[in-house]
């Protein structure tokens, strides 16, 4: 990763709230050349950086009240429209890694493929989508906690993607239900998954900071009960 005038010591401070914050739990932001504010979620553009918290509501109050211009002491416009624009980024980063996770041959998608696969005990995750059936959800929650009993619950649910974007990620019309195996290109998919889903429930103002200076995670990628919506693959 290359090297910013802002990267030095081990923790971010969030122009918003003033609270400091491990780099992997914030947002990086640049200026382009004509003043606009651009998003960093890599962590590789150019240039001085500003932070913020990984935050939905911690964006829009960034752009809502200045507070660009006033970190990077000239004006940045940064649209109403900004913390949408970084959700889109997420989601689509994480969406492009699930789908190099599937071309490593580690997804497979449908309810009777992920069946099939928690019955094996090769499963490292299941998703759901945000669409689904709840009825499908706590099919497969039943079926983890037969396979895997009280150790289920190590099993990460990720319920932040639509069927429709999960089929376009995975070269289908849609999909509902999927599995992942373990592997290096399924860790990564996951750490993107997680940081899109802190971005939509993270609080402006973290309540909780470890002694790392980083957020504590709120709970897992995606609670079995709380799936709900479209009948399923």
């Amino acid at each position: 990763m290359k090297t910013h005038p802002d990267d030095g010591g081990s923790t971010r401070t969030c122009i918003v709230s003033g609270a400091n914050g491990a780099p992997e739990a914030m947002l990086r932001f640049t200026l382009a050349p004509g003043g606009s504010v651009v998003p960093d979620i890599r962590r590789k553009l150019p240039g001085r950086g500003v932070w913020t918290h990984l935050s939905a509501e911690a964006v829009r109050l960034a752009a809502e009240k200045q507070a660009f211009s006033r970190a990077f002491r000239v004006r940045a416009d940064a649209p109403a429209t900004l913390a949408a624009v970084v959700d889109e980024l997420l989601e689509r980063d994480a969406l492009q890694s699930l789908s190099m996770a599937n071309k490593a041959g580690l997804v497979v998608a449908g309810a009777f493929m992920v069946e099939s696969a928690i019955e094996k005990s090769d499963v490292a995750a299941v998703i759901q989508a945000t669409d689904g059936a709840s009825n499908g959800a706590k099919k497969l929650a039943r079926a983890l906690r037969a396979r895997f009993g009280e150790t289920a619950g190590a099993i990460p649910m990720i319920n932040v993607f639509s069927s429709s974007h999960l089929g376009l990620a995975l070269g289908k019309a849609y999909v509902v239900h999927a599995a992942l195996k373990s592997g290096a290109a399924t860790s990564a998919f996951l750490a993107r998954a997680e940081r899109l889903r802190l971005y939509r429930v993270s609080e402006a103002y973290p309540r909780t900071i470890d002694n790392g200076g980083t957020p504590r995670r709120s709970g897992p990628l995606g609670r079995q009960n709380e799936l709900a919506g479209r009948p399923g693959d």
